[in-house]
This record gives C-alpha cells, sequence and structure tokens, in this order.
C-alpha cells in the first residue's frame, strides 16, 4: 500500500524557487570578498572557474532530478 505524499502545487513550488534564488542573488550581492586593507598590494582569490562549474553541475542535476520525478509521476 501507498503512503500518501503531501505534493505542494506547481504555483507554491515556483514561488518558493523565486524567492529562494532571489535571496541567494541578493546575499551574492552583498557578501563581497575584500581585501583587508593593509596598505599594499594585496593579490585577490579568483573564485570564477570551478565556481561556475559546479554551479553549471548543480542545476543539470537538479533539472535531471526534477524532469525524472515528473516522468515516474505521469
Amino acid at each position: 500500500m501507498k503512503k500518501a505524499i503531501n505534493h505542494i502545487n506547481a504555483p507554491q513550488f515556483i514561488k518558493a524557487i523565486y524567492c529562494l534564488l532571489t535571496l541567494l542573488l541578493l546575499t551574492a550581492i552583498a557578501s563581497h570578498a575584500q581585501p583587508p586593507d593593509i596598505g599594499g598590494d594585496v593579490d585577490t582569490v579568483p573564485v570564477d572557474g570551478g565556481l561556475s562549474l559546479l554551479v553549471a553541475a548543480g542545476l543539470s542535476y537538479g533539472i535531471r532530478k526534477l524532469s525524472a520525478g515528473r516522468k515516474n509521476k505521469a
């Protein structure tokens, strides 16, 4: 016997995703990595190549899981 699973409807899910993405973007904008002011040239930390690959991999994994869940549901 299958257990009842509580599902939220699609508009609430999309609204939650938009709120989460907005929060993450605002957090990223507000938290710039600033070097300490020590009076000389300070090398900054490059956060570009690897981080963008990890974000792309996470997005593709999430999209794949969502589409697999919808195929199993139908």
